[in-house]
């Protein structure tokens, strides 16, 4: 393994850490918060200098392959948690170190779970840095970096497939790096489209920018202790459902909308499923849910939020779900499950791969009632290669054994059943609020032990990272502890 060349990456992604901090160290000097300012420039400088060491550490081999990309992913997600953690700590609005690392990691990875009783006690600056890191994980550490630092084509691409969500990354076009770029270009205008709009509904304007943050990044954290539901605006609830919608989209498609490809783009077997879903999941709600609400209108109004909320994995809240009839909480948990499209900013297992499943699933049925048939597994149109189908099918083993493995985790802490599995759940799929009093979109993980909040920020990042690179980091610890020790013995 090129240990050196991972440590390079490293130190540009702290060097790029260093930079976004001075957006928050901003807005803390406009809304005169000077003692918050220096928090974050002391933060800026210890990731400055970290950062500027690892960069410049000579090697001849500066070859990346698959394993260093997916270790180098891994990484970079915990690096710029623990760093991005210290000023919410040296500043004291978060006096919990671990309490801090969960913020941000529930942050980066866009969960939105929170462990804060009151959002509404930290200072501007936290506020903005808070749902910042939900814009930049939105996208991704990495690919922001793959646009802006040059590298070559080859490692580009291993940085890039073991970041971006899906079954399958592909390039846009020719140079992953001008890849990177356009999907941030259409990422920062559906941002500054959403503000707009809510300024036109008469949000404030940091409230409109933090909260676009939060919508693009499909992350959830709000700025009132009450979510979204603190406005009590249908208007404001319909801008940030549909923006919510259309990050949950493949950002594939709007590229092929720019380039006026637009039969292509709505030819999408994914968006197809993603907009039936919502569709069905969301006149089943509303209709189950007319003995709580009173009227078809504020049914749908509350179902049509919370339903793009779940399924986009952004976890925004205006309504408390859990008061819901058991089949509405039964479809809202399925959709915690499935999340959104491949490629955009969303969590889940993702409807691709849920498309798969079932259709491979399909297959064996078939070939179980007629052994000679020869069937494929057609998705998008075209065939599903080998490696594509197996890794699906390792994913959800994966997400499975990780899933059982935090629960058995969680239940040493005795918490009650509906929490103890729900919790790993939403953290996993990048939700954010699961079920129960505890936990629910009224509550939060503030009273949970430093060790589950450690093993949920595990499962958030291999959520959001497809969980294979924290895996392999896992393996590569491992292997180094083993050898090290043999090593030991041998001497």
């Amino acid at each position: 393994m090129n240990r050196k060349m991972i440590c390079r990456i490293l130190g540009n992604i702290l060097i790029f850490e260093a930079i976004i901090l001075l957006l928050p160290f901003l807005v803390s000097i406009i809304y005169k918060e000077n003692d918050t300012a220096i928090y974050f420039v002391i933060t800026s400088m210890i990731s400055l200098a970290i950062g500027y060491i690892l960069a410049n550490l000579k090697t001849d081999n500066k070859h990346i392959y698959a394993k260093e990309g997916f270790i180098i992913v891994a990484l970079s997600w915990i690096i710029v948690s623990l760093i991005g953690a210290l000023p919410f700590y040296v500043s004291g609005e978060i006096p919990n170190y671990v309490d801090a690392f969960f913020e941000t990691v529930s942050g980066f990875t866009t969960t939105g779970s929170s462990i804060l009783n009151n959002i509404e006690g930290l200072s501007k600056g936290m506020l903005f840095w808070r749902c910042f890191t939900h814009w930049i994980g939105g996208m991704g550490v990495l690919v922001f970096v793959l646009a802006f630092l040059p590298k070559s084509e080859g490692q580009n691409m291993f940085l890039m497939k073991a970041e971006v969500p899906g079954p399958v990354v592909g390039k846009l076009v020719s140079k992953v790096q001008m890849t990177a770029r356009i999907l941030y270009g259409i990422y920062a205008f559906l941002t500054l489209l959403e503000v707009i709009f809510l300024l036109l509904g008469h949000m404030p304007l940091f409230d409109s920018i933090v909260h676009a943050f939060s919508t693009a990044g499909t992350g959830g954290y709000a700025i009132k202790n009450t979510s979204i539901a603190y406005y009590n605006s249908y208007y404001i609830d319909m801008v940030i459902t549909v923006f919510m919608l259309l990050f949950g989209i493949n950002f594939n498609l709007y590229y092929l909308l720019i380039l006026k490809n637009i039969k292509q783009a709505f030819k999408s077997e994914e968006l197809r499923w993603y907009i039936l879903i919502i569709v069905v999941f969301t006149g089943i709600i509303t209709i189950n849910t007319l003995g709580v609400y009173g009227s078809v209108a504020q049914s749908f109004r509350y179902s049509i939020f919370q339903v793009a909320s779940i399924i986009t994995t952004t976890g925004f809240a205006t309504t408390d779900f859990g008061m819901w009839p058991m089949l509405s909480q039964i479809l809202i948990l399925l959709l915690m499950v499935v999340g959104a499209c491949a490629g955009s900013t969303g969590g889940g297992m993702k409807i691709s791969r849920i498309m798969i499943l079932i259709k491979s699933a399909k297959s064996s049925v078939k070939k179980m009632v007629s052994p000679r048939s020869v069937s494929t597994i057609n998705v998008e149109g075209k065939p599903v290669d080998k490696q594509v189908l197996d890794f699906a099918y390792s994913y959800f083993v994966v997400y499975a054994l990780i899933f059982f493995a935090s629960v058995l985790l969680l239940s040493f802490e005795n918490l009650d059943i509906v929490t103890t599995f729900t919790a790993p759940l939403t953290c996993l799929g990048n939700v954010g609020p699961g079920f129960g009093d505890l936990i629910g979109p009224v509550g939060n993980f503030a009273s949970l032990s430093n060790f589950s909040k450690i093993v949920l920020s595990f499962d958030m990042l291999a959520g959001r990272l497809e969980l294979f690179p924290m895996i392999l980091l896992c393996y590569s610890i491992k292997d180094f502890i083993s050898n090290s020790i043999k090593e030991t013995v041998k001497r």
